[in-house]
């Protein structure tokens, strides 16, 4: 009978061999899943949010309901420009609107029936000309609360703020009722509509 060394069998050196590859793969699957969850926080939350669309003030551009993703960071290099759709907060209300940026610090605005002015130039608002004409085909106005008025009688847009209108003039809640919006609280610019899927499209910010 043989009482020497006994030698590892081939099958235990081979578990062996695995245990510490299969720790390592683990670790390295942990460090992914870590680095992505990273990632997706930082895109969500700092760099670009969803949002939802709550009536039908936007119209006929954006719809109740609809799904946008905010661009959060633009407004970090730079201010908003006319005719930017920017979604921002309303501290007395405590919610989100999103609305079309019409002037900006120093401009005049003076709304009467459908004519927009700016620093008394006439505005052509191609976003809602459609709209505007099918209204004047039935024989009714497209808007129905001009500016200034008793409620916002200042026309001139403070330093840090900006005035905004909802593109569905004579039912949109905006700074002809709630004043001028601080730059403090947008919370970005609405860039893409991603949801429902037959609605999928970049948002037009031009005039």
């Amino acid at each position: 009978m043989d009482h020497g060394n006994l030698s590892t069998s081939p099958a235990i050196q081979k578990v062996s061999k695995k245990q510490p590859q299969v720790k390592n793969e683990i670790v390295d699957w942990l460090k992914a899943i870590i680095v992505a969850v990273v990632l997706v926080f930082i895109i969500r939350w700092l760099l670009f949010a969803p949002f939802i669309v709550d009536g039908a003030s936007m119209e006929p551009n954006f719809k109740t309901d609809e799904r946008v993703v905010v661009n959060k960071l633009i407004y970090d290099f730079r201010d908003p420009k006319p005719s930017e759709v920017v979604v921002f907060h309303v501290r007395k209300e405590g919610k989100d609107f999103i609305k079309r940026v019409i002037g900006v610090a120093g401009d005049t605005i003076k709304y009467q029936g459908d004519n927009l002015y700016v620093n008394g130039k006439k505005v052509e608002e191609s976003y809602i000309q459609g709209a505007i004409q099918e209204a004047h085909a039935k024989g009714e106005s497209y808007n129905d609360v001009d500016f200034p008025n008793t409620t916002i009688p200042e026309s001139k847009v403070p330093e840090g703020t900006i005035f905004v209108m909802g593109d569905h003039r004579n039912n949109s809640r905006d700074s002809r009722a709630i004043g001028f919006v601080s730059i403090k609280d947008i919370v970005g610019r609405a860039d893409v509509v991603f949801w429902p899927l037959g609605s999928v499209q970049l948002v037009k910010h031009d005039e």
